[in-house]
């Protein structure tokens, strides 16, 4: 039986990322889908492809996974080249799309057993991982039921299931939680979760923040055809000059309160309002206790304390000028 992961994996050596892409390029007519994209993901690292609509994130996708052919710019799966026509090194990528790719008709078990034998698994080796990856997307108990009765986010976690059974070293994930329940979803989440710990190397799309906020190690934001911002959540935030806000629920004098905050080190905004106090800083927890005391002092009664963070949200809308979801 030929090796799941492909003669490619052979040649890869340790300083090879799972996936390289450089310089990716497609155009369609007289618009440029995909203008000089390039990033790349570690083993073990969920990277996620955040943008609005028509950003460009399905046609680079269709590029790595050798769906597309590409005008220009490379694609290395664990150093090997990927091309459309690139069979040993596509063997390295499992890719669960948007449109599900499963027979109603059939069995869960039946499903991943006719997807098994197209690569060329069979016998224990086959049965053994069949119920491998029912067990990573917890539908083992549901196995030999038709999919046709399964829920939205039942036949969104066997098709993950369908993306893992050849052991794949990179696994594309585009948008797997759309359209399913609470728990559904969160199940999805927490075998991504699980699949990174492995040392699989995820590539991400969403239109959920949350989900790249609790899922992605780093990040990359597309907008018109071009990776225009990269980086862990920290560093997006910092790219972008977020801060964090503290809001003091206050009495007495807050206008001497905000006067004495605004000379405080590293303050870089105070407002006073009816009822407390707006401030900016650039990391509330090193400096909230020395805050508190510099507004007690001022004669500033404290009541209530509350630190709002920056998130990927407030970075996207601040690169794009657009919500996620547009």
């Amino acid at each position: 039986m030929t090796d799941a992961r492909g003669a490619a994996a052979d040649t890869a050596t340790a300083a090879d990322p799972v996936l390289r892409c450089t310089d990716l390029r497609k155009r369609f007519g007289d618009r440029q889908a995909v203008d000089g994209v390039g990033f790349s993901i570690e083993a073990g690292e969920t990277y996620g492809l955040l943008g609005p609509n028509g950003a460009g994130k399905t046609t680079t996708i269709s590029m790595i996974s050798g769906i597309l052919a590409r005008d220009g710019g490379d694609v290395r799966v664990l150093g090997e080249r990927l091309d459309v026509d690139a069979v040993d090194t596509k063997r390295l990528v499992g890719v669960v799309p948007q449109d599900l790719a499963i027979y109603p008709d059939l069995s869960a078990r039946e499903n991943l057993d006719f997807f098994g034998r197209l690569y060329g698994m069979r016998g224990t080796a086959l049965r053994d991982r069949v119920a491998e990856v029912l067990a990573v997307v917890e539908l083992t108990d549901r196995a030999k039921d038709r999919t046709a009765t399964y829920s939205g986010g039942m036949k969104r976690r066997l098709n993950i299931a369908i993306g893992l059974l050849h052991r794949p070293r990179l696994l594309i994930l585009d948008e797997p939680t759309v359209g399913v329940d609470p728990q559904s979803r969160n199940a999805i989440l927490s075998s991504v979760e699980t699949l990174g710990t492995e040392g699989i190397g995820i590539l991400y799309t969403t239109h959920y923040m949350e989900e790249a906020e609790r899922l992605c190690d780093r990040v990359g934001i597309m907008d018109e055809g071009r990776i225009i911002a990269e980086g862990t959540r920290e560093e997006l935030i910092r790219l972008v000059g977020q801060t964090d806000r503290i809001s003091l629920g206050a009495t007495g004098d807050l206008r001497a309160a905000a006067a004495a905050l605004q000379s405080f080190d590293g303050v870089s905004e105070v407002t006073a309002r009816e009822g407390g106090l707006d401030v900016l800083v650039p990391q509330a927890s090193a400096i909230l206790p020395g805050l508190l005391e510099v507004a007690a002092q001022a004669g500033a009664a404290i009541r209530s304390v509350e630190v709002v963070e920056p998130d990927l949200e407030a970075v996207f809308l601040h690169l794009t000028g657009k919500a996620l979801r547009d």
